[in-house]
């Protein structure tokens, strides 16, 4: 019979696409790894893996064992959190994912006061895109994740934290004013800076202008790696481009760059946080989302849903 730790190994290496890399995931040998597969290989009478020199390429029913096994440990995973987790609200570890448009903005004012109510949480910290986090949220790898809503996942119970406006942040030399109300189509998108691709946010500006009838452009959406970036773009005269109001106090601190503000309706995304609908631990995640409103001064408490 297969156990849980060969299905853990198949699913690093299913991630990692090689042995090595896979076998330091898991903090075991590269020899002692390739046996569990093989001998799952033996259990199961048939080949997960493809080996094939300097990587590895799973098979049909590789593809379709790491599907179910990933179930499984997330299981697995739920009847250790119940287990550890039921007689204190957020209390042990914590795996926390945050999409890099707000980590960097709400984190460093959460993570005091989360430290300060709840001592004996420990969080670990993930920050990477909206597609990554979902799919390590399903796989059991994350607890909870931070993102703007909603999530396309039946399997993904959500909680609305707060509304985030967007503004249009423009060169200092732009000659709207900064007490008047732009709209849509006053965006021109042969300017419009975006985030590279993968990013929400970059998805969500592009919908946005897509519904304005604002010029479109060849050289619309040119790509940058960070909020950051892009308003150095900004500031340097390269463009304009959607800012959501959660990173102004950070991102804005140039004069060069101005801000303007939309006409309703006003742009933007609803933040929130996500966990597996199996998870225990939705007291922890409702505690969680209450502090986060608290901190940052949202307008609602969430509420699953």
């Amino acid at each position: 019979m297969i156990t849980l730790k060969q299905l853990r190994y198949l699913s690093a290496l299913a991630e990692h696409r090689h042995f090595g890399r896979a076998a330091e995931a898991c903090a075991v040998t590269q020899p002692a790894l390739s046996m569990q597969i093989r001998d799952m290989e033996k259990s199961l009478s048939a080949q997960l893996v493809e080996r094939r020199p300097g990587e590895i390429v799973l098979t049909e029913i590789g593809r379709e064992v790491v599907a179910r096994g990933d179930q499984m440990l997330a299981s697995a995973r739920d009847i250790e959190d119940f287990a550890r987790h039921s007689n204190a609200v957020l209390s042990g570890q914590l795996t926390l994912g945050v999409i890099p448009t707000l980590a960097p903005y709400v984190l460093p004012r959460v993570l005091p006061k989360l430290q300060e109510r709840y001592p004996a949480l420990q969080v670990e910290l993930r920050e990477t895109q909206t597609r990554v986090l979902v799919d390590e949220l399903a796989r059991g790898v994350l607890d909870v994740v931070m993102l703007a809503l909603p999530v396309a996942d039946a399997d993904v119970e959500t909680a609305p934290l707060f509304d985030d406006p967007f503004l249009l942040a423009v060169p200092a030399c732009d000659p709207r004013s900064m007490n008047g109300r732009i709209a849509s189509r006053d965006i021109d998108q042969e300017r419009l800076i975006l985030l590279e691709e993968g990013h929400c946010l970059r998805d969500q500006a592009l919908t946005f202008c897509a519904g304005s009838g604002s010029r479109r452009g060849g050289s619309m959406g040119l790509g940058a790696t960070s909020l950051a970036t892009v308003m150095q773009m900004v500031a340097n005269g390269y463009g304009v481009t959607l800012l959501p109001q959660v990173a102004v106090d950070v991102e804005v601190r140039d004069e060069r760059v101005k801000l303007l503000r939309f006409a309703p309706p006003v742009p933007g995304r609803t933040i929130g946080l996500a966990w597996r609908h199996t998870s225990p631990r939705k007291l922890d995640f409702v505690a969680l989302g209450q502090l986060m409103t608290e901190t940052l001064g949202a307008p609602h408490s969430p509420r699953p849903r």
